[in-house]
């Protein structure tokens, strides 16, 4: 492999990331045919090539699918506290290599290094929530209306749980998923994104050598790649149980389409359109800090990233020059080296950037700061962006759109309802805020009539979950959840048990069939 920057690419050695890499894995092996095709990696940091992966052929896929089949006949009967052993063994593993996977991360998908390292340590966080999980899988116990007689429910896994992940965060969706269902007694295939395929298969490595100590069957953590064929491929696969799914609401409505077809179960996490409302009341100075990490933080390619900000009237000139203060001071370049803001993921999303903006010009809106390509030095990827501020009215119809970048439209109201009506009038329902030292506004946003969202915070920003709640949002969100609190369920079947323990054959409402 070429040089590629002046940072040292020993962490690519550490991972086992080389020239050409297999995307097929079993868990434990990874192989690929002669005839599977090859995709070549760029890094957005500096436009270089990284690595090729060989994606995985049909004829793969059926291998990975019958491997999985007969692993989930072995692991469904292994106890859950001792599966929770095997996710606590792949939680230390991680810990030893947080650094050079953060750096991989940072490296393949573009987000600052500390973003990259904060997304190692979610699932590191997510492993030590499962293996407490592992010993607290619960169900009902409920009173019979018949004599000598005991209902109580069980919770059953599914089976195979085929896991999509988006590109910008490469490798924590995968783990939310990957690590509850394990411990749920399922076995998980992973689809990468077809843009960030390696930091899934250093997870593969790291994870291998856990899955081989303990002399595991294959198949229990299988990793396939591809471009959306291959996402097709499982969703239309009757053998898998649950396929969860997160991008964009396009493709969660094909996901949903396709599983729903077959009465298979999914579970979406798709777009966000997040609003912080910004009182009269608000601490400014925990808001500001919040506005720029949620709207310029990982280039605005969060689906928690702050897209809109809704000021009341009386504070609005001061709250836009307190944001253009902070716009000129963020740096911007290489995000391994300490840069705030980093690339986008690739060119494509560079022109997105670019049509954003002249749409919501061409509906009347004003850029106030930013709309600019990056160039020159530092800058060879062409993935650079400035951090963009917009005047906008929350009817544009780009504003009602999800743009994956750093733009970020300013909005004005006079009262509370307003702002929560505006905060509402999206067609997505993830992340929400409020900044207010007002104990009734706060109150009022996150009441049954206030914000609409999943997730709903006060005087915090849109971003920055963490996995001990449940993560996921409403409307074309897609209205899934994971991660923390009672998320486990959805990689379970329900089982309603009663067991009769008299001489008597009651049944239930009084019924009498005597025969």
């Amino acid at each position: 492999m070429a040089e590629t920057n002046t940072f040292s690419f020993d962490f690519l050695n550490e991972l086992g990331i080389k020239e050409l890499n297999d995307g097929t894995s079993t868990g434990q092996k990874f192989f690929s045919s002669n005839n599977a095709e090859s995709k070549e990696i760029f890094s957005p940091v500096d436009g270089k090539l990284i690595a090729k992966v060989k994606f995985t052929t049909e004829e793969e896929y059926s291998k990975i699918i019958k491997q999985a089949q007969e692993a989930f006949l072995v692991w469904r009967k292994i106890s859950a506290p001792k599966r929770g052993e095997i996710v606590r063994q792949y939680g230390n593993v991680l810990r030893q290599h947080k650094n050079s996977l953060g750096k991989l991360v940072s490296y393949e998908m573009g987000k600052s290094l500390q973003e990259g390292l904060g997304e190692v340590q979610e699932m590191i966080d997510i492993c030590d929530f499962a293996v407490g999980l592992s010993r607290q899988l619960h169900g009902l116990t409920m009173h019979s209306e018949r004599a000598n007689h005991r209902m109580y429910e069980q919770w059953h896994p599914l089976g195979i749980v085929g896991i999509i992940s988006a590109f910008n965060f490469p490798v924590a969706v995968w783990s939310w998923n990957s690590m509850l269902a394990a411990v749920c007694g399922n076995v998980c295939i992973w689809k990468p994104s077809e843009k960030t395929p390696l930091s899934a298969i250093a997870c593969q490595n790291i994870l291998s050598k856990v899955l081989s100590e303990n002399n595991l069957p294959e198949g229990i953590f299988s990793l396939i790649n591809g471009d959306y064929k291959m996402g097709e491929l499982l969703c239309k696969d009757e053998s898998v149980a649950l396929v969860s799914a997160t991008g964009s609401t396009r493709m969660g409505k094909i996901v949903a389409e396709t599983v729903a077809s077959r009465f298979g179960k999914s579970l979406l996490e798709l777009g966000g359109n997040n609003a912080i409302i910004i009182s009269q009341n608000a601490n400014l100075d925990l808001a500001m800090r919040a506005v720029a990490f949620g709207a310029a933080g990982t280039a605005g390619q969060r689906c928690t990233s702050t897209r809109r900000v809704i000021i009341h009237e009386s504070i609005y000139e001061t709250v836009k020059n307190k944001l253009l203060k902070i716009y000129s001071q963020l740096t911007i370049g290489n995000p391994l080296t300490g840069n705030l803001v980093g690339p986008l993921i690739d060119k494509a999303a560079v022109n997105s950037y670019l049509n954003a903006i002249k749409q919501l010009q061409s509906e009347g809106g004003k850029v106030i700061f930013g709309n600019e390509v990056m160039q020159g030095e530092g800058f060879e990827s062409d993935c650079y962006v400035k951090p963009t501020i917009c005047e906008a009215e929350n009817s544009y119809n780009i504003v009602q759109h999800e743009t994956f970048a750093p733009i970020l439209y300013l909005i004005e109201y006079k009262n509370l309802d307003e702002a929560i009506a505006l905060q509402n009038g999206v067609r997505q329902g993830l992340s929400s805020a409020i900044f207010t030292d007002n104990l009734q506004e706060a109150e009022t946003f996150l009441s049954a009539w206030g914000s609409d969202c999943g997730i709903a915070n006060v005087n915090i920003g849109t971003s920055g979950a963490e996995i001990g709640g449940a993560f996921g949002g409403e409307k074309e969100t897609g209205g899934g959840r994971e991660s923390g609190s009672d998320a486990w369920k959805n990689y379970m079947r329900r089982q309603t048990n009663t067991i009769n323990y008299g001489n008597e054959l009651p049944l239930a409402q009084g019924i009498k069939f005597d025969v």
